[in-house]
């Protein structure tokens, strides 16, 4: 019973390394688009949406290195 406990946390945790990898890798192609980049030049700041995307992905990741 213990093993399969363990193997599904180990699994979860696969699962949300990846899941935050591809996350931060989405706000990164969102931060890299023309519309992201008119909007930092203009308010000096990156869009709330890729910003969302790169502080989701990092929670995942911990998350996923922690399990």
């Amino acid at each position: 019973m213990a093993k399969d406990s363990r193997s599904k946390k180990k699994i979860l945790s696969y699962l949300l390394i990846i899941m935050g990898i591809g996350l931060v890798f989405q706000g990164y192609q969102i931060s890299d688009s023309v519309g992201s980049q008119v909007t930092e030049a203009v308010t000096g700041s990156s869009s709330d949406e890729a910003m969302m995307f790169y502080i989701a992905g990092v929670i995942c990741l911990i998350t996923g290195i922690v399990l």
